[in-house]
């Protein structure tokens, strides 16, 4: 089973582009993020041609949304309202493509604003609550002994490691690479114990990107980028991972997403 995740930065205007990535890819699951479409304007008729019958929604006007899209049947599906404003930043749905069903959670964490300050910034503490709350899900996740066969994936706005950024070292200030929001993330992957599937087939040492801000010029030229999308799996399925990779070629593509797709393959 091949799992993609993206933030597709507005579903109905790339749609186009997702039905570009099925052809390219031949995914089983596509988890999208930043839909920016309600449920009832979503562009389901194009999917579903594209082999994709099966679509879980979680989406508001204008801003956020998640949805996940399956080759396979939806055997349940279910929404998280995190920190209550109900701004379509969670959607999990279980699937039985073999002999266990397999859960994955699509996230968008909130990008936080500009400034690292939850005093003065209402969005970086946004951000911060969030966080907490994904570490509380998963704890009683864990405590329950549900906690396998599943995956948690998305755009979780934060590049941990040091060369999950162009420069660590300037961006150590920045939104998306602070200290406070690494030690928040690493609480979330502590809480379930997620395997974070993509340094093992790309070394710590090498950088590593889903994500190129349109503010560049020559995107490619200058490559700076961060690494904000993320896949993680439960320790279980942590050998069926055969492989993992980033359609860096996507983030080229005609009128793009900032953010460039993402897989894992998987096998019982």
């Amino acid at each position: 089973m091949r799992i993609v995740s993206w933030n597709i930065n507005s579903v109905r205007l790339r749609a186009p582009l997702v039905v570009k990535l099925i052809k390219k890819l031949d995914p089983d699951i596509i988890c999208l993020q930043e839909t920016k479409c309600p449920n009832d304007q979503f562009p389901e008729k194009a999917f579903a041609k594209a082999g994709f019958n099966h679509i879980a929604k979680n989406g508001i006007k204008g801003y956020h949304g998640v949805a996940t899209l399956s080759r396979h049947e939806i055997i349940d599906s279910h929404i998280v309202d995190y920190c209550g404003k109900g701004d379509g930043r969670h959607i999990a749905v279980t699937v039985k493509p073999g002999k266990k069903p397999v859960t994955v959670h699509n996230f968008y964490v909130p990008a936080g604003g500009d400034e690292p300050d939850p005093e003065i910034n209402d969005k970086f503490a946004h951000k911060l609550a969030f966080l907490k709350e994904m570490q509380n899900t998963f704890k009683k996740l864990k405590k329950s002994g549900k906690a396998a066969g599943q995956v948690m994936l998305g755009d979780l706005n934060i590049a941990p490691r040091e060369h999950d950024v162009w420069s660590s070292k300037q961006l150590k200030n920045v939104v998306s690479h602070t200290a406070v929001e690494i030690t928040e993330l690493a609480k979330v992957q502590k809480a379930a114990d997620w395997d974070d599937v993509a340094r093992r087939f790309v070394p710590p040492e090498e950088k590593l990107y889903t994500w190129w801000s349109y503010r560049a010029r020559d995107w490619a030229a200058s490559d700076r980028g961060r690494r904000l999308d993320h896949i993680w799996v439960s320790p279980d399925l942590s050998a069926g991972v055969t492989d993992y990779g980033v359609l860096r070629a996507a983030r080229g593509w005609e009128r793009p997403s900032d953010h460039a797709p993402l897989w894992i393959d998987l096998t019982d």
